[in-house]
């Protein structure tokens, strides 16, 4: 369990210094236009922080990591939510520089999207066997 938390903190650190990142860097570079430096922040603590508490809850209540997808739904997740932020962060710094986006970082991001979407798969087969009915 310790080991949610430390996850869940880390994602608060992560997204508070990506906040502190958009408003110090568009500051910098006088941009007021639109960038995913925008959201990143917001992502950041839902996906991460807030999404690793609500697993903490999970394991206090129905202990699912005894099951045998825990540490692929794990490693997926991060995996996926980790591309996916850095994608932001590159797409998002890029646009405030003025630099045009290429096709191979939106094929980036879309790959850490799909990651995701394995973990999620792997943490609802985790809740069917761990949920009693």
């Amino acid at each position: 369990m310790k080991k949610m938390v430390r996850t869940s903190m880390s994602y608060m650190i992560l997204g508070l210094i990506f906040g502190v990142y958009f408003r110090e860097f568009t500051k910098i570079n006088d941009f007021t236009g639109v960038t995913q430096l925008s959201v990143l922040h917001t992502h950041t603590l839902i996906l991460g922080m807030f999404f690793f508490l609500i697993v903490l809850l999970l394991e206090k209540n129905f202990n699912i990591t005894q099951h045998k997808n825990y540490k692929k739904f794990y490693m997926f997740y991060n995996m996926g939510l980790g591309i996916t932020l850095l994608m932001m962060l590159i797409h998002g710094t890029m646009t405030v520089l003025g630099i045009d986006s290429s096709a191979a970082i939106s094929g980036i991001a879309g790959l850490g999207h799909i990651i995701l979407t394995v973990g999620l798969g792997f943490l609802f087969n985790v809740l069917l066997g761990s949920v009693k009915e």
